[in-house]
Formats: structure tokens, C-alpha cells, sequence
């Protein structure tokens, strides 16, 4: 998996020729899994139907009980991930705010300065309802 880094701000990293991409390492399966967390439903014009169902099954009345399941699967259902090791929903009404943070298990591993070896990384994205 060959995925342009992200900055901090959000934008594509540019230059650098191959340091500008995550390349089979649990980094690029987490900005794969956060790019398809902050998509919703409905807002990819080639595919309406692709995107996370914020305004259906996540925001909004009476969905306590899709949010964590439909996004439990839409982290599951991302090329690399293998398992949800850790996850933790909040929602915030008085900002209307929801965060998700997953720690997710990946197809891939790294080595840590410290010579340890994982495959796991953490994702975390926000998103906040207009009304």
C-alpha cells in the first residue's frame, strides 16, 4: 500500500520523492481509515453512496444505538486494517461535536527506534453537525 503523506494541516505533501509516501506501514492504512471517516455519505460525486452515513446513522436523534456499529465497519472495511484493537466514541451536544479514536491493528508492521515491532496505529478525526 502507497499512500502521499498528509501534513498536519491536511494538505498532500509534495517533494521529497519517495519520503513524500507511507508505503506498507500501519501510517498509510491510519490516513487511509481517517480520509474515509471524514468523507460522508452522499459527497463524492462519482459514487454517492460511498462515504460514512453521518447524517443517517451517526448525528441527529435516535442514533445511539447505529453511530458506533456503522462506523465500526466503516474502519473495518478499509484495505489493511485487520482488527479494532481499541475504540472510543463522544458525542458533545452542546457543541454538537463527535469524536471517534481507534487504535487499529494493520496488515503491515514497523520497527520503533527502541527495535520494538508493531502493526498497530491510532486513528482519531472529529466532525461536527451543521444545524
Amino acid at each position: 500500500m502507497r499512500v502521499r503523506r498528509v501534513s498536519s494541516d491536511g494538505d498532500m505533501v509534495f517533494g521529497g520523492n519517495q519520503a513524500a509516501f507511507h508505503r506498507d506501514t500501519p501510517e498509510a492504512v491510519a490516513q487511509v481509515v481517517e480520509s474515509r471517516l471524514q468523507l460522508w455519505e452522499g459527497q463524492w460525486y462519482l459514487d454517492l453512496e460511498e462515504g460514512t452515513p453521518y447524517e443517517t446513522q451517526v448525528l441527529g436523534k435516535r442514533t445511539e444505538t447505529l453511530r458506533d456499529p456503522a462506523l465500526r465497519a466503516r474502519i473495518l472495511d478499509t484495505p489493511g486494517v485487520t482488527e479494532i484493537a481499541r475504540y472510543d466514541s463522544v458525542l458533545n451536544r452542546d457543541t454538537r461535536g463527535f469524536t471517534v479514536t481507534a487504535t487499529i491493528e494493520t496488515a503491515f508492521s514497523r520497527t520503533d527506534p527502541r527495535g520494538r515491532t508493531t502493526s498497530a496505529a491510532t486513528v482519531s478525526t472529529s466532525v461536527r453537525e451543521a444545524r
